[in-house]
């Protein structure tokens, strides 16, 4: 793919809200690594040796930590190259000294995908395919507090209730997705569409958005009453991730095998717009400001960058093998010694 000419002027560290000291973390995950990135020049500025096939990556509230699950598969949508070997830990990076904190052995529950931790940074929730469950974790120790069996399927991706007391779950085979209430352990499975594997929720937190890539739609479930109540098409075919844009008006899918991203309006839940962008797009991170959409084109070892005012592409960059999995470290506050270092 024909790379792009980055566009300074629309991401000069100057522009309100693109904070230089801000970080992207992109996991490369035929590399094993974390890169970590300046999300204004797009420039790597270290990379961090993880586990065998780092999927997914969550940050510690405070930007000090990050939580990387290392599934054990790579080269996932490569033919011939797919090497699935499942792992079971949980690599914790110290993103001040750019070096692995602590690594946390998961034991029997393998092929942790999925991760994320609670607002107080306490918790870590992280789902474990190869034992068809999902974790609850001291963020801390690694301990393992709660062990919730899903019974599915490819228990693949997660995200929490606005107030953190359920817990919704994708499963990628069973077509499903998992609803878990924290404190009384009830365990609910909705049928949604074949391939059920990306998953959000609304900025309201009414809504769980399910992506089901091999029927290229998505399922809307009502979340306070834990319901499907909608299905819509996706606008591209093998849709693999959905996120809000953090003022919560669109959604914006990777539509994997159309080597596109669709934008979806949340309330009316119709497209606006398709953006054409690399091979197998996969992972999509949102700036916190709303200004712009990183997205991971795991076959072009590219990651395509957007206005998303303009729904332009204005940018592209490379970190390594497979980048996919993405998240965001905000600018740190001095500590009291006046560092921010990271």
């Amino acid at each position: 793919m024909r790379r792009l000419p980055l566009v300074l002027a629309m991401l000069s560290a100057a522009e309100p809200g693109a904070a230089a000291a801000d970080l992207l973390i992109v996991l490369n995950k035929s590399d094993h690594e974390a890169a970590l990135v300046d999300p204004v020049t797009l420039k790597t500025l270290a990379k961090i040796t993880t586990g065998r096939g780092p999927h997914e990556v969550a940050v510690s509230p405070d930007g000090r930590l990050a939580y990387v699950s290392n599934y054990g598969m790579y080269a996932v949508f490569r033919e011939g190259e797919r090497r699935d070997e499942p792992g079971n830990t949980i690599t914790v990076l110290d993103l001040a000294a750019r070096a692995v904190k602590a690594t946390f052995d998961l034991g029997a529950y393998a092929k942790p995908h999925g991760i994320v931790v609670s607002r107080n940074g306490k918790r870590l929730w992280v789902t474990c395919e190869g034992a068809q469950a999902v974790l609850e974790l001291d963020a801390g120790t690694g301990k393992v507090l709660a062990a919730w069996k899903t019974d599915q399927e490819t228990s693949h991706m997660i995200v929490p209730s606005v107030d953190e007391a359920k817990l919704f779950v994708s499963n990628i085979r069973s077509g499903s997705a998992t609803v878990i209430d924290r404190a009384s352990g009830r365990v609910t499975t909705l049928p949604t569409a074949a391939g059920a594997e990306g998953i959000d929720r609304s900025l309201d937190g009414g809504e769980v958005w399910v992506t089901n890539r091999s029927d290229s739609s998505i399922s809307v479930i009502d979340a306070a009453h834990d319901t499907v109540v909608a299905k819509i098409a996706s606008g591209g075919e093998m849709p693999i991730r959905v996120k809000f844009t953090p003022d919560g008006t669109q959604a914006w899918v990777s539509n994997a095998r159309s080597n596109a991203v669709t934008i979806l309006d949340a309330k009316s839940r119709r497209p606006i717009e398709t953006i054409p962008v690399g091979a197998m797009p996969v992972g999509i991170q949102m700036s916190p400001d709303g200004r712009r959409a990183y997205v991971a084109n795991t076959n072009d070892d590219l990651v395509t960058v957007i206005d998303v005012e303009t729904r332009k592409v204005v940018g592209t960059f490379t970190t390594g093998n497979e980048p996919d999995g993405m998240a965001w470290v905000p600018e740190r506050a001095p500590d009291r010694a006046g560092s921010t270092k990271r």
